[in-house]
């Protein structure tokens, strides 16, 4: 594809809003795009850069063997009250009831996904 018909703009000039020197280029050369703080939407350049980079991992996940997994974002508030992690976690866990009201988190990380697969999947002789 040409540059010229590539989504988004390229800049010369330093973003008002950037300070940090990496910031500063991935907004120039038209990789990121800001929506708040802290959130960005990953335009073409970045994209096809973060999928090589998922591939080259992946490729070597299969060369030793590995599996891939994709866990849910949202996980049931019963994992992380298990884990202790519900009521130590502050505002930044994001907590709300399904239509069955049952209690539901946004899940920041995926420990407690990884801990609720292997209980029911791994295998031991131990």
């Amino acid at each position: 594809m040409l540059l010229s018909k590539l989504l988004g703009e390229r800049f010369k000039e330093k973003p008002a809003e950037a300070f940090m020197s990496s910031h500063i280029f991935m907004l120039r050369g038209g990789y990121i795009r800001q929506v708040a703080n802290g959130i960005f939407s990953l335009l073409p350049p970045a994209l096809r850069a973060a999928k090589k980079i998922e591939q080259i991992i992946r490729e070597e996940m299969d060369a030793i063997g590995g599996q891939e997994v994709l866990f849910p974002v949202v996980l049931p508030a019963e994992l992380w009250q298990e884990s202790g992690r519900f009521d130590t976690v502050g505002r930044e866990l994001l907590r709300f009831k399904d239509r069955g009201d049952r209690d539901m988190v946004l899940g920041m990380t995926h420990e407690e996904a990884a801990v609720h697969l292997a209980r029911g999947e791994a295998k031991s002789y131990l």
